[in-house]
């Protein structure tokens, strides 16, 4: 059973968040939140598997509060609900922790399956669209000074641990490539794939595949096109 907090200032959001939630076996909804404050208050008591967070409420705003529940270290994942699939405000969420981001004019199949995703540790976007918005995200950031490349010893702590294949398959990951494409055009099984994957979230600390890619734009494994 995944159970989930439902963030947003407008109560009618919130009153269809929860009917369509309701209506599936494997979903139980904790509660509701109208602000960012609450969110996080909420979140520390109930310990949902996931928040579904608005970004734009009075007070405390969804990006500070998906910093603040992330930053707790529970097991709670936090899922973004943007108006625009390009809105700056999605960039933030994601350096804030956030597990993905879904608009919020998606279909109600697309939402639910996102929060499966979210509460499994896998990516919501596509890896397609997370290279995309990563791109425009980039942009955003200051110009690195310097930043070692695969050829010489990564000054970024998180990768210090990695083998020469990890390396190799979290550059790839930060260019948007499935499981399914790493294993075809690196000749490996999905499997190890997938192992190779979970052991690079782990040693670097990241939460998700999202997490990982925004690891691989910022220690320069990979830049924008």
């Amino acid at each position: 059973m995944t159970t989930v907090l439902i963030t947003d200032d407008q109560p009618l959001q919130r009153f269809g968040f929860r009917m369509l939630l309701e209506s599936q076996d494997d979903m139980t909804v904790l509660g509701e939140a109208s602000n960012g404050s609450e969110a996080v208050r909420m979140t520390a008591e109930l310990l949902p598997d996931v928040v579904l967070m608005d970004v734009r409420m009075p007070g405390l705003d969804g990006i500070e509060a998906t910093r603040r529940i992330t930053a707790a270290g529970d097991r709670t994942r936090v899922l973004i609900l943007t108006t625009f699939d390009l809105d700056e405000y999605a960039y933030a969420g994601l350096r804030a922790g956030a597990s993905g981001f879904l608009v919020k004019d998606a279909q109600p199949e697309e939402l639910l399956s996102g929060i499966r995703a979210v509460a499994t540790g896998d990516a919501v976007v596509a890896p397609s669209l997370t290279r995309r918005l990563l791109d425009a995200y980039v942009h955003h950031l200051p110009k690195p000074g310097t930043a070692d490349t695969r050829d010489s010893t990564p000054v970024d702590a998180r990768l210090t641990s990695l083998t020469d294949r990890e390396l190799e398959i979290l550059t790839v990951v930060g260019k948007g490539w499935t499981n399914t494409e790493i294993a075809t055009r690196l000749h490996l099984a999905e499997s190890t794939v997938k192992t190779h994957v979970g052991r690079i979230l782990a040693k670097t600390g990241s939460r998700d595949r999202i997490q990982a890619v925004i690891l691989a734009y910022d220690t320069g494994l990979v830049e924008p096109s």
